[in-house]
């Protein structure tokens, strides 16, 4: 349901379903994957409880993976694809895993340390906070599906944290995020909710 909203901006934030990498931990950038079966119906799963939400705007990655996932949760038709939903760009590291990297670099941390020949912390950071500008013209709610590390560092910008801080947060395949304000205090940005799956949804309004 779409519709345009006289009230404090909200962002639903949609991590795509389950991929191959997603499964074996591979990181995955600008490698176009699909779904698995299984990430296609947890994307399904979605779609009851987000039906009920007036959204102003959905807009998703370019990635199929995250394309899919809308789709899927039954907002194909109205979706926008924005390219600054992309997830990170792991250049050198993409397609690999943490603990195989962590070899070669015992204390690498993707937050802090980007990747060679990829994105940067600071290039990422930037990437979401030209993303938060364009959305806070905006009113209601937005739906953004997208990917796991960048909507990490999307979620530490959005309450004032530095990308490194997006290593304190995690969020799962086809995930649920809301990123709002205070009521009382409207000018206070808070995570109004983190990382629900599907089953725990159903006392959305």
């Amino acid at each position: 349901m779409i519709a345009t909203q006289n009230r404090l901006l909200q962002l639903y934030f949609i991590r795509h379903g389950e991929t191959a990498w997603s499964l074996t931990g591979q990181h995955t950038g600008v490698t176009d994957i699909p779904l698995t079966a299984h990430g296609e119906e947890e994307a399904r799963e979605l779609e009851p409880c987000l039906r009920k939400i007036k959204f102003a705007r959905v807009l998703t990655s370019p990635r199929q993976r995250a394309r899919r996932t809308c789709e899927l949760a039954g907002f194909g038709a109205s979706a926008v694809i924005d390219p600054d939903l992309s997830e990170w760009n792991y250049g050198d590291y993409e397609g690999r895993r943490s603990v195989d990297i962590r070899k070669e670099r015992p204390d690498w941390n993707v937050f802090r340390d980007g990747c060679p020949g990829g994105e940067t912390p600071e290039q990422i950071s930037a990437r979401a906070d030209r993303l938060i500008s364009h959305l806070q013209s905006l009113q209601g709610n937005v739906a953004l599906f997208a990917h796991g590390q960048f909507g990490c560092v999307l979620a530490a910008r959005w309450i004032g944290l530095t990308a490194i801080k997006g290593r304190h947060f995690a969020l799962g395949a086809a995930s649920l995020s809301i990123l709002g304000y205070e009521t009382s205090h409207p000018k206070t940005p808070v995570i109004a909710l983190w990382n629900a799956v599907a089953a725990s949804l159903s006392g959305l309004p």
